[in-house]
């Protein structure tokens, strides 16, 4: 009841899912791009719109509910990128270009389908997420996608037909982002638990 009744009065922040600009396996990417479609229409308060980074010191995170699962069993990625908006009534949505989840979708829900929790799984895979201002992260992120491409130069993902995404500063700091160490790179990191104390409404 609680769910329909959010959704129902929530206004998605992005275009849906289907005319999001979208790559395979670029998901830092499709949600900058979602920041930047955010921003650039500066329709919403841009301090509750965040980039979130999953990750941890194995690189290896379950999470479920993607697109790439097989039956109930999760993907486990080296990261994850996800974006999260508190809106000022109140409610607080997941934008996951990969998850088969609703488009955006409730954070109750995502944190109970998508990432679950953490008591029940090895120690290895707990996971930690490092969450940075939408706006920080169209200032400081970029990538010139070098880790996608394998040891003789060739792409392992085809990548997005736009050019590499760059600062004046920097054209590779996608390495701090999925960092999960708090002295690097920007943002706030939280465990599981923390992130979900911090962002759950109920």
């Amino acid at each position: 009841m609680n769910n329909t009744n959010e959704s129902s009065h929530y206004c998605s922040i992005t275009p849906s899912r289907q005319d999001c600009i979208y790559t395979s396996c670029y998901c830092e990417e499709n949600v900058w791009k979602l920041c930047e479609h955010i921003m650039t229409r500066k329709q919403y308060p841009e301090d509750g719109v965040y980039a979130v980074f999953i990750s941890n010191e194995r690189k290896m995170v379950p999470i479920w509910k993607q697109k790439s699962s097989q039956g109930d069993k999760p993907v486990i990625w080296d990261y994850h990128v996800i974006l999260l908006h508190e809106s000022r009534e109140g409610q607080t949505y997941i934008y996951d270009l990969d998850t088969v989840l609703t488009y955006p979708c409730p954070f109750a829900v995502y944190a109970r389908d998508a990432l679950q929790s953490d008591d029940f799984i090895k120690p290895a895979f707990r996971r930690k997420l490092r969450v940075v201002p939408a706006e920080l992260y169209l200032k400081n992120f970029a990538s010139d996608r070098s880790h996608m491409r394998d040891a003789n130069g060739a792409w392992r993902v085809p990548p997005p037909p736009y050019p590499c995404i760059e600062t004046p500063e920097s054209k590779m700091n996608l390495d701090d982002f999925i960092s999960m160490d708090p002295r690097r790179g920007c943002g706030s990191v939280y465990t599981l638990t923390e992130f979900v104390q911090r962002f759950a409404k109920t």
